[in-house]
């Protein structure tokens, strides 16, 4: 069944199983979660009904449900999702589904969904739609889900991040350090399995969200809190990474994208999307 995934979900079914493992102990992942989370809970209602976008193990999905918001937990891949069900078992208004952020018109016709009230709002971080060639799909998919006036966060790899340019230049891997400076689809590898990510430009983003999703602001996700590519040199520094925290508070919005990852926010006009 895994073999007739996509291949960046394929990717990732693979490394599920030791995904944690291998990246929930790094500080600098923790912090531009931290700060992405703080986002979240400005902006959703309290207690409101979320849907979830590529949400891999489900951190974040199990976070908001254990602050009483009402999540639906969505990623391409089955291990994946398998993982975020063990982690969302307690929390009994959270639910999970295999569903590509492309393909939302797989959440439309759950049968555990139906009858129920539009999503409040919709987030998706960590740059699960830089996986996704047609983002304009995603909006679609969006509006006919998100009630007029929600709100919606996606987190994507910024276009161009000082902190990646100096790490990977530091590491003698200047190839790495201008990627995403490409336009088109540059070559990845995970798990042993090759796919391609998208740099998507802030015009094209905002653009393909149109006219259902109204841009409110953009927030820089690690501006001066370094990439994963820092670690694990950065988790040996927590003094450090703490000033750089303090500093991304203070330039998210200014500096927004010049962030690792930008966090673009919208706000669901009344355009149907029929």
């Amino acid at each position: 069944m895994s073999e007739s995934l996509p291949p960046a979900a394929l990717a990732f079914d693979a490394v599920a199983p030791d995904f944690d493992r291998r990246f929930g102990k790094w500080l600098s992942v923790l912090a531009q979660r931290t700060a992405v989370r703080r986002a979240l809970v400005e902006m959703l209602p309290r207690g409101g009904r979320v849907l979830e976008l590529g949400g891999g193990t489900g951190e974040d999905a199990a976070w908001l449900a254990a602050r009483g918001y009402d999540v639906l937990h969505t990623d391409p891949s089955p291990r994946m999702v398998t993982l975020a069900a063990s982690k969302l078992a307690s929390h009994p208004r959270a639910r999970t589904l295999v569903a590509a952020a492309e393909s939302l018109d797989a959440v439309a016709q759950d049968p555990d969904s139906s009858g129920a009230p539009p999503f409040d709002g919709a987030f998706s971080n960590f740059a699960a739609l830089n996986c996704v060639t047609d983002l304009a799909a995603v909006g679609r998919g969006l509006a006919r889900l998100v009630r007029p006036g929600g709100i919606v966060a996606l987190v994507l790899f910024g276009p161009f991040a000082p902190g990646e340019f100096v790490v990977e230049l530091a590491r003698f891997r200047p190839r790495a350090a201008l990627r995403r400076l490409s336009r088109g689809a540059v070559a990845a590898r995970l798990g042993g399995h090759h796919f391609t990510v998208r740099y998507h430009r802030p015009g094209e983003i905002e653009a393909a969200m149109a006219p259902w999703l109204r841009p409110i602001g953009r927030r820089g996700i690690g501006v001066f809190v370094p990439p994963s590519a820092a670690e694990p040199w950065i988790s040996r520094h927590p003094r450090l990474l703490r000033m750089l925290e303090a500093l991304d508070e203070r330039a998210a919005t200014r500096l927004a994208l010049l962030g690792d990852h930008v966090m673009y926010c919208f706000e669901r006009t009344a355009v149907s999307a029929a």
